[in-house]
């Protein structure tokens, strides 16, 4: 597996992981079973994408690329606070649309910076773009 390959698949698993790490937080807040579903269905699609990206570079014999402690902290933080001041469905769904497009730029970037990635691997990330991108047009509806 190329350099580029091994660069832009730790990105796809930091993105699924940053993904669930999220969801699993704001899960407990969400009262409408919809939602929670819509959630949780979304979260399980992160998971098994992070998982496969997982296994691809423990194959390649490279390790995963952990999101820091720090930024981990503050948006753990930031999310409780936030949920602490409103946990309406529209404010969860607005939160989640905004993880979705930050997502989207930061996977869009590095699928456009690692152009010499080996096609599987452009086309998870491609995958998972594909995947914010429903999950943010679904969440629309909550707004």
């Amino acid at each position: 597996m190329n350099e580029n390959s091994i660069n832009l698949l730790k990105e796809c698993n930091s993105g699924c992981k940053n993904a669930t790490d999220s969801m699993e937080q704001i899960i407990p807040y969400i009262k409408d079973n919809c939602l929670k579903k819509l959630v949780e269905d979304y979260d399980k699609k992160h998971i098994e994408l992070g998982d496969e990206c997982h296994n691809m570079l423990n194959a390649a014999g490279e390790d995963e690329k952990d999101p820091s402690k720090v930024t981990k902290a503050m948006a753990w933080f930031g999310t409780e606070i936030k949920l602490a001041v409103d946990d309406s469905n529209s404010r969860i769904a607005e939160m989640l649309v905004d993880g979705c497009n930050m997502g989207i730029k930061s996977l869009s970037k590095y699928y456009n910076k690692y152009k010499q990635a080996e096609t599987k691997v452009r086309d998870m990330v491609f995958e998972l773009i594909n995947i914010e991108q429903d999950f943010m047009n679904e969440l629309l509806a909550f707004l």
